[in-house]
């Protein structure tokens, strides 16, 4: 039988300062979600303010006017802070809104959204109100790619389950037939060879139409792995006959919800650069692009509020509360700012290694001319861990007189050739997108001939390395890229 009782261990963890927080989080965020963070940073703290800097209470003279230091800790538990909301429990939030002002507080609305669109059709149908709630159900369970995933039977559980009626499945099925009526044409559909065909029916007929349906409803498997040989013997057709049929095939879409969403998308995402690459006197110039990004300071009447607190010698309880308040919200202030000038501090030495490393690239825009570079050598230069590498580069993007490129670009592996030069995998990929683009498309070049041919040009790398790049361009393999 175990006995019980108390044992003293002893723990080590890592801690971490809350500037070392803040820096960490910052860097992690591009330019446009940083102005965001400092809006939110500047309502919750009334100690922080946009404005030029001015002159500020030293970090020790405050501490030399508090007594009571306690309430302010010196460290932070690195994962309750990296794991948790990004708002410490410290701080305040107003949530005094009634619900009709909540629902009000939109943050952002564009438009309607693709289930929406499909709603507004189903309301000029001829329904009755319990038909149309399901036909609504159905539309709910549509993902964005314009495709139903789910059966009739599984809706109809649903129903069940949240209304406490039984819905027949068969009139779940008639309704689904008629969410597929609506447009884009192919929506509800469970799956690609039953998406175009409703879109080929929707068309008006031709010769070519008739075959391609013929090709969708009879050949669909030989047609998806490109089996031409085989359809054509199938449907007795020729050639030329197959290949009009394709050409109307191909026109069709496969995903009919994503057409609506990447609709959307265009109108509200963009690419805001966070540096700015210019060439002066024949050298690349980098530069911080922070025009957006507002510049900060402590607010002075915290200032003057805390100075006359503090030298209040008839200090109560109440007094003493308030003067450690104002403490904690000015030092959180000077937190922020400080880790703002971290992060750009952070952000440009990272930026200027890559310049300078890469330097031919910037100079001329040519992809031959990147050379191999992995976050290590970044780390050994700047001297900073390949975590902070890591994030400077993610989610990062640098705009150059070639072209707006992400920071992730610029690194790439190092491949040996035969005379013992190392170049990026970048110019092999470059390579293998050329032959791939010149290829005969009725007898493409298999990864073996691939594989000969960057033998020929000094490269020697096996065809499982050619097959791994050939994936990572997004290049399928020969088989899949025979036209007729």
């Amino acid at each position: 039988m175990s006995q019980q009782g108390l044992k003293q261990t002893q723990t080590l963890q890592q801690k971490m300062s809350p500037q070392q927080i803040q820096m960490i989080k910052l860097i992690e965020v591009t330019g446009l979600e940083l102005k965001d963070k400092i809006e939110q940073e500047i309502q919750e703290n009334p100690a922080l303010e946009e404005g030029e800097d001015q002159d500020e209470l030293s970090n020790e003279e405050i501490e030399e006017n508090v007594e009571d230091k306690e309430i302010i800790r010196d460290d932070v538990d690195f994962e309750e802070y990296m794991d948790g909301d990004d708002t410490p429990d410290y701080k305040l939030n107003i949530n005094n809104k009634s619900r009709d002002e909540q629902k009000e507080s939109v943050p952002f609305s564009v438009g309607s959204t693709f289930h929406d669109y499909l709603t507004d059709q189903l309301n000029l149908r001829p329904l009755t109100e319990d038909d149309k709630k399901i036909a609504e159900f159905i539309i709910g369970n549509i993902d964005d790619d314009g495709y139903l995933r789910r059966d009739a039977e599984s809706m109809a559980d649903d129903i069940a389950f949240q209304t406490g009626e039984e819905i027949n499945v068969e009139k779940i099925n008639n309704l689904i037939k008629v969410v597929q009526e609506l447009d884009p044409a192919g929506v509800g559909t469970t799956n690609l060879q039953d998406c175009l065909m409703i879109q080929l029916k929707r068309k008006n007929s031709t010769d070519s139409l008739e075959i391609a349906k013929k090709v969708i409803g009879n050949c669909f498997e030989l047609f998806t792995k490109k089996r031409y040989d085989n359809i054509k013997k199938k449907l007795n057709i020729d050639n030329d006959t197959l290949k009009e049929a394709i050409n109307e095939i191909v026109k069709l879409n496969p995903k009919p919800g994503a057409s609506f969403g990447n609709f959307i998308e265009s109108n509200i995402q963009h690419i805001t650069p966070d540096f700015i690459l210019d060439v002066e006197n024949g050298e690349p110039v980098v530069t911080l692009n922070d025009s957006d990004i507002p510049p900060l300071r402590v607010s002075k009447t915290y200032k003057e509020m805390f100075e006359d607190y503090s030298k209040n010698k008839e200090q109560n309880k109440e007094m003493k509360d308030a003067v450690m308040f104002v403490k904690q919200k000015i030092d959180s202030a000077k937190w922020f700012i400080d880790a703002l000038k971290q992060r750009n501090n952070t952000m440009f030495l990272v930026m200027s290694t890559i310049v300078k490393l890469q330097k031919e690239f910037f100079l001329k825009g040519d992809e031959n001319c990147l050379r191999p570079l992995i976050l290590k050598d970044v780390a050994e230069i700047t001297g900073l861990d390949i975590s902070t590498i890591s994030r400077v580069s993610n989610s990062k993007y640098i705009q150059t007189e070639f072209g707006l490129y992400p920071l992730k670009y610029f690194f790439s592996e190092s491949m040996q050739k035969e005379n013992g030069e190392e170049v990026s995998s970048r110019a092999i990929k470059s390579i293998l997108k050329e032959c791939i683009d010149s290829e005969d498309k009725s007898n493409p070049i298999k990864d073996e001939a691939l594989m000969e041919i960057l033998k020929e040009k000094g490269f020697i790398i096996a065809r499982r390395t050619v097959a791994k790049y050939r994936e990572q361009l997004g290049i399928p393999v020969a088989r899949l890229r025979k036209e007729i």
